[in-house]
């Protein structure tokens, strides 16, 4: 086996997950911390208002972060989807539903701060537009995942059903994605990720890029909390979490 696949099978288990997340916890935090704060303060006070919106474009520094973030958590969520049904890992079960609630939460605050900034640049709260409409059902799919893994009792049933929604729900990420290019929509096109390069001034990307840095850190942050408490909740009679418990 070589070095990947053993550092692969070690993430797989409760306890050296358990272990290694608590150590990285601390500096996770402290590079959040950092991020944040220099993702605010450059966004909202150094960064130039924009010529045509002003400083109401300042919300495209909570905006598109929080927009990449409820992508990229649904892919992880797909990845480990993946590696529980074929490897029947329960760790990957375990990321699954830890992050389900967090990517839900970052869809609904990039609906709403884009329907903040909506309605002084398109003159309405919201419009049946592709890229609006498609990650309106990505909520949705977050949702649907929460309530089909809280309604079925046998936790392995669930997980393979969580799985199963995960992965036939991956076909609305590259809809989002490419809704800008394939229909004639309001929202404004990649100005990010380009080919030629970032539509941005620099003093103005590096913020976005710092939040966009912060929110993973979040995002890494709240997952390892959530799935901790999940172990300890699976794994209550394993002997290592009752000499954990009597070690505190």
């Amino acid at each position: 086996m070589n070095s990947f696949m053993k550092w692969f099978h070690k993430w797989g288990s409760p306890p050296w997950f358990y272990r290694v997340s608590g150590k990285m916890l601390p500096w996770l935090t402290g590079l959040f911390v950092i991020t944040l704060v220099y993702g605010l303060y450059a966004g909202l006070v150094l960064a130039p208002a924009d010529y045509q919106q002003g400083d109401s474009f300042r919300i495209i520094y909570v905006h598109v972060p929080a927009a990449w973030m409820g992508m990229f958590i649904y892919m992880v969520m797909a990845a480990a989807a993946l590696v529980h049904l074929v490897w029947r890992m329960k760790m990957a079960d375990v990321v699954l539903i830890s992050s389900a609630p967090i990517g839900a939460a970052f869809a609904f605050i990039a609906l709403v701060t884009g329907s903040l900034w909506g309605k002084p640049m398109w003159g309405t709260w919201w419009t049946w537009d592709a890229r609006l409409t498609s990650e309106l059902l990505l909520l949705f799919i977050y949702l649907g995942i929460i309530a089909l893994h809280s309604a079925v009792e046998d936790r392995q049933s669930a997980g393979r059903a969580t799985a199963v929604l995960t992965l036939v729900g991956v076909v609305n990420i590259p809809i989002i994605h490419y809704s800008v290019v394939w229909w004639n929509t309001l929202h404004q096109g990649t100005t990010v990720m380009r080919l030629d390069g970032p539509a941005m001034a620099p003093e103005m990307l590096w913020p976005l890029l710092s939040m966009a840095i912060a929110f993973k850190l979040y995002y890494v942050i709240v997952m390892m909390l959530s799935a901790r408490g999940e172990i300890l909740a699976r794994e209550t009679k394993s002997r290592w979490v009752r000499e954990l418990v009597g070690g505190e």
